[in-house]
């Protein structure tokens, strides 16, 4: 595989072609640039198949120089600062991204997605989603990545019922379709939706509060969601799920 390393310092392009070196024989061919410019001029000449974007440039961000990029053919791999609420726009999108200082376990992990999804079309609409997570789209249309064994799913946050833990997998219902069994654990998702609002009623359940119809608070508590279905409240999660939807 060949990689594309673009960041304006070159200290941080040396050190993440060292770990690809050291930690990633898959990668045979290695490339850099310092910047939108060149980045741009190199993936037109050298065909990466990923690159390695910085989210801070010299001459502007690496979203402006996705933004430039029409209909890209690679594997895209974010480096960034520590921000959350980048993050959560990466983890919306489903676009991999790595922490500075770069972690040799890290980059290995993320360098094997990328090689196992090396034929993996959709990153453009991937994009517009994290995009639109940057920039604090709030409308019905906000979708989330996600992504099984097979396919790649871009979903409106608004037709999700609930989230179920599956072991370290987790189970997305829908209003319309049919189940999506995610390789993410609960937690992480968790961290991605509370933002938008979803409740986490029960180890095991994510609910999304607009899809709530009723409270049931016998048998130890269930939330009635849209089309009948139902989820259990735990003791624990009772009074914080009851103040929260009496507050909305």
């Amino acid at each position: 595989m060949k990689a594309l390393l673009i960041d304006d310092e070159s200290t941080q392009r040396n050190a993440v072609k060292l770990l690809l070196r050291s930690f990633c024989s898959s990668v045979k061919d290695i490339e850099e640039a310092n910047g939108i410019k060149q980045g741009l001029s190199m993936i037109q000449d050298f065909r990466p198949d990923i690159v390695f974007l910085d989210v801070e440039l010299g001459d502007g961000t690496g979203f402006d120089l996705m933004k430039q990029v029409t209909d890209p053919e690679f594997q895209l791999i974010f480096i960034t600062a520590h921000n959350k609420y980048a993050i959560n726009a990466f983890q919306f999108s489903a676009i991999d991204y790595l922490l500075k200082p770069v972690d040799p376990d890290a980059l290995q992990k993320a360098v094997g997605k990328a090689t196992t999804n090396i034929r993996n079309s959709s990153l453009k609409e991937q994009l517009k989603v994290l995009l639109q997570q940057l920039a604090g789209i709030q409308n019905q249309d906000r979708k989330i990545v996600l992504k099984d064994i097979d396919n790649t799913y871009f979903i409106k946050v608004s037709d999700v019922l609930y989230c179920e833990a599956a072991g370290s997998y987790t189970k997305f219902y829908f209003t319309n379709n049919q189940p999506i069994l995610v390789s993410k654990n609960l937690k992480e998702y968790e961290e991605i939706l509370e933002g938008l609002g979803f409740l986490r009623t029960h180890h095991s359940y994510l609910a999304n509060p607009d899809k709530i119809k009723l409270f049931d608070k016998t048998d130890g508590g269930l939330l009635i969601l849209e089309g009948g279905l139902s989820i259990p409240v735990s003791q624990r999660k009772k009074d914080f799920v009851m103040q929260v939807l009496e507050n909305r």
